[in-house]
């Protein structure tokens, strides 16, 4: 049972955030994962450790923690072998809890996670031909209450800590098989002639998970910095996309303090359609959000900001809508694209999708205006990974329904 209560917030205040950075556990160990190498010399001091021995100690875990990927201290071979137990003792490596696994017929994989204190959170991977996109939660539910969105019709619980995120990409490589395989020589350095990471699936990262990462902003800063850490997991800022429906006092800080490509869910282009679907529009304007996208730092024809689109049956998806975004992204010199998103349905949904035909012809009117209009392609619908269909609804199965579900999807088919 969680122990942790419901936030009470409406979505049009913003959510005090939660100061702690590291979720307590039963046993009293401290979880690493999450924590710089400056934290981790901390908590190594104050552990016991003198000040020199705890900063080659944090530089040593650090490596084995991020550029590694190990689960224990044991197979730090180049710690001794005395002081790997007194680790042990009084820290952990963690990962997020695996509730349940799924894969869908189009290769999507989602896994249903839950926190040290008992809360369920869910991450989806998506395979392509030439990149493998992680999707990844900031919190617990949600607080912007997007009509369209299931996971929106969750109540936010808490944010999830800087390792409860970056844990997330940990263990996607740990399923992925992704983690370099190098070795240590007898001086304790890392041997590269044997240091690869071949064949990578995982490339690229979006912040567009559950939760608004922008209402959670110190911990999603503190786990991106570690994801893009060249003596962590060392993936470019370049490779990963911030998604946010609109949180503008945060914006122009998540361009300076992490740097990384900047979507926007927007969603429609006339005040009352947007105040509905998307409410946090009350607070944070179109024009406004618009000119904090213009403002956006590293923004350019380079690095263009993605706007999200989601195609709502004759609620957003006129010629008309298509001819005011064009105008709109115009108005404001935007280096901008457009991804125009089929709705997924959801049990309770009250918007159908739009019709292929109008989908193509709102995507070709943006493209005559000199906007890319991709339409993305829905993946994961089977297993309720698509977008905007994260919610989890663990607590509607029993563990031993789950256990007979996984035994039948590992099933050997032959006769």
């Amino acid at each position: 049972m969680a122990d942790t209560t419901l936030m009470t917030i409406p979505g049009q205040v913003d959510p005090v955030p939660v100061a702690r950075d590291i979720t307590p556990r039963a046993d009293g160990r401290i979880d690493l994962i999450g924590l710089p190498r400056p934290r981790i010399r901390e908590l190594f001091e104050e552990a016991g450790l003198d000040a020199r021995q705890a900063k080659l100690r944090a530089k040593q875990v650090f490596h084995w923690l991020y550029h590694r990927g190990v689960t224990e201290f044991e197979t730090m071979t180049d710690i001794a072998k005395t002081m790997r137990p007194w680790l042990a003792e009084r820290f952990v490596i963690g990962r997020p809890n695996v509730v349940e696994a799924q894969h869908s017929t189009d290769g999507t994989r989602k896994w249903l996670l839950q926190t040290d204190d008992g809360h369920d959170f869910e991450m989806v991977f998506i395979p392509d031909a030439d990149r493998g996109t992680l999707c990844v939660s900031s919190q617990v539910g949600c607080t912007l209450n997007c009509t369209f969105c299931h996971t929106g019709t969750m109540r936010l619980v808490r944010n999830l800590t800087p390792g409860e995120i970056v844990g997330q990409v940990m263990l996607a490589r740990d399923a992925l098989g992704e983690w370099p395989k190098g070795r240590m020589n007898d001086l304790g350095e890392e041997d590269a002639g044997h240091y690869t990471a071949d064949g990578r699936l995982l490339t690229n990262i979006v912040m567009m998970g559950m939760g608004e990462p922008l209402y959670n902003f110190d911990h999603v800063r503190d786990a991106l910095h570690l994801v893009m850490d060249g003596d962590g997991l060392g993936l470019s800022k370049r490779r990963i996309t911030l998604s946010t429906s609109g949180v503008i006092p945060a914006m122009e800080r998540c361009g300076q303090e992490i740097g990384v490509n900047l979507a926007v869910s927007l969603h429609a282009v006339r005040k009352e359609v947007r105040d509905e679907i998307v409410p946090l529009n009350k607070k944070y304007g179109i024009e406004d959000l618009l000119q904090a996208c213009a403002d956006y730092p590293g923004a350019s024809n380079a690095r263009r900001i993605t706007f999200e689109y989601v195609m709502l049956k004759d609620k957003n998806d006129s010629d008309e809508d298509a001819r005011e975004l064009v105008r709109l992204l115009k108005a404001f010199n935007l280096p901008a694209k457009v991804n125009l998103i089929p709705f997924n349905p959801w049990p309770g949904a009250n918007y159908e999708c739009s019709t292929p035909e109008r989908i193509r012809a709102f995507s070709d009117i943006v493209f005559e205006g000199g906007i890319s209009a991709p339409v993305r392609t829905p993946r994961g619908r089977d297993i309720d990974a698509a977008c905007g269909q994260l919610k989890t609804a663990a607590q509607k199965k029993s563990r031993a329904q789950r256990d007979r579900e996984a035994a039948a999807s590992n099933a050997d088919p032959s006769p």
